[in-house]
């Protein structure tokens, strides 16, 4: 979103789906995806889950 200058609620408007949602994952403070969520940012920007998700193991 940031390289394409759109705003978080821009984006949430366009997909129809709740601020927040969005919100978390741009903040990178979401603990789960909704998959219908994913696929609906996929289809807005025209990428794969791939160009979104980023996988991190955590040491405990």
């Amino acid at each position: 979103m940031g390289s394409k200058r759109l705003k978080v609620i821009d984006v949430a408007r366009e997909i129809d789906v709740n601020r927040n949602a969005i919100d978390l994952l741009y903040k990178d403070e979401a603990k789960r995806v909704d998959i219908e969520v994913l696929d609906k940012l996929c289809k807005f920007f025209e990428c794969t889950p791939n160009d979104i998700l980023v996988f991190t193991t955590e040491d405990k």
